[in-house]
């Protein structure tokens, strides 16, 4: 048998030599983390013990308790009463929220400047990018003064008969399905409404979403709603990495790239349209109505300086997303409180009969006009916000009225739901005030 040669030995060693420095790499690694993520758990004790809260998994913290059984948001409700002005919920072992649910300490966190957190908020960033929901600081600043023409009550005034538009598209779909005499999945029409209507109004896009059902985009905006949730609640997909290693990782980018392209579609076109001599906003007011998209491309700030393409991106996904997904929220917990108030319902019916007359169609000066309509909404607000929850990262200690101190560094979250149903608020949480 031939004997192996002088390299071949060499190479078998080195590679030999080479495995040996990964498997002792990788175990420095593994130690490394270890200990970081020994220490962060140890330092967020120390951070809380000030505040006791619910018992939690030596593994899971509290998040196996949320099943998504149409209770989960009670929880927190029962929790803060067990536990007043604040308690720490643990997704894991090593990131937790100190959950505010009094409106005094809320005061004393939104008085304040600090960023939003690095958990919720930054697992949009790969679908939304950095838009207005995800920045903080100076930056959020300048967004907001540049997208602050959009707003204008000379802007939104044509939105309402698009609105209108989408919304008689949903009725006429409801019509039919009544007849059938089944339940209607209300959410799913109203967020595919919303959808239709936000393209309509901010991008000037028909979308045609409510009546075609395989439109790419929607499914993928409804996927990616979904998947954000699920990455949120799985503490292990916290981390990027084992996330896009994940089935549901897939999902998720596979997801981002159909609204990317969406994105840049829309704005593309835009763009080629403005280029074609209507650069100016008030030339394109007498063309069309002035929408949310020419106002972004056409911004400029003190120095003249307009947005990026990535953070004209951003702005579009971010509204694409935010407006219409907690505005289908609202509107759907708008018309269950109504159904379960049966008297207020009647109210609204006859408030806005008196105000249309003879016309089928809202306009814009009746919606002044519907102060108990109004009413109703905001108290469905109340008790139902679309957004139950907002988060911040702490830049500096805090000190609540108490005299508890909560470190920088820490997340902490403002429960509104729970908030304004505290019974130490609220003589009656859940009895809804409707009086103008």
């Amino acid at each position: 048998m031939e004997e192996p040669s002088i390299l071949e030995t060499l190479l078998a060693v080195d590679v030999y030599r080479l495995l040996h420095l990964a498997a002792v790499f990788c175990l420095a690694f593994l130690l490394l983390k270890a200990i970081q993520l020994h220490h962060r758990r140890k330092e967020l004790l120390k951070a809380l013990q000030c505040f006791p809260g619910p018992p939690c998994h030596w593994l899971y913290g509290q998040v196996h308790e949320f099943v998504e059984d149409g209770y989960d948001l009670d929880k927190l409700v029962a929790w803060g009463i067990q536990y007043p002005y604040a308690y720490p919920v643990w997704f894991g072992r090593f990131v937790a929220y100190l959950n505010i649910t009094h409106p005094d300490y809320a005061k004393t966190l939104m008085a304040r400047g600090d960023p939003k957190d690095n958990v919720i908020y930054s697992s949009l960033i790969p679908w939304i990018g950095k838009g207005l929901l995800v920045l903080s600081g100076q930056k959020w600043f300048q967004h907001r003064r540049l997208l602050t023409p959009g707003f204008h009550y000379d802007v939104l005034k044509p939105y309402v008969k698009l609105i209108a538009d989408s919304t008689k598209v949903m009725l006429y779909k409801w019509e039919s399905l009544v007849n059938e005499q089944q339940s209607v999945d209300v959410y799913s029409h109203v967020s595919l409404m919303t959808l239709d209507s936000i393209m309509k109004c901010a991008f000037s896009y028909e979308s045609n979403c409510q009546t075609d059902s395989d439109n790419a985009y929607t499914q993928a905006v409804f996927n990616l709603s979904a998947l954000a949730n699920i990455k949120l609640k799985c503490f292990l997909y916290h981390n990027d990495f084992l996330f896009y290693l994940s089935p549901a990782g897939y999902r998720f980018r596979r997801a981002c790239e159909i609204a990317h392209q969406h994105t840049g579609k829309v704005i593309k076109q835009r763009k080629e349209s403005l280029k074609e001599g209507v650069a100016d906003p008030e030339k394109e007011r007498s063309k069309r109505h002035l929408d949310f998209l020419d106002i972004l491309l056409c911004a400029r700030d003190e120095n003249g300086e307009g947005l990026s393409d990535e953070d004209l991106r951003a702005e579009v996904d971010t509204f694409m997303f935010e407006g219409h997904d907690t505005t289908a929220s609202a509107i759907s917990w708008i018309l269950y409180s109504m159904a379960m108030n049966q008297e207020h319902q009647e109210k609204c019916r006859e408030e806005i009969i008196r105000i249309l007359g003879d016309r089928e169609m809202v306009e814009w000066d009746d919606l002044s006009k519907m102060t108990y309509t109004t009413t109703c909404i905001k108290e469905s607000l109340r008790l139902y916000p679309p957004v139950p929850m907002i988060a911040r990262q702490l830049s500096k200690p805090i000190t609540f009225f108490d005299g508890r101190t909560y470190p920088e560094g820490c997340l902490a979250s403002v429960s509104i739901y729970a908030l304004h149903r505290n019974p130490t608020v609220w003589k009656d949480p859940e009895v809804p005030v409707t009086s103008v």
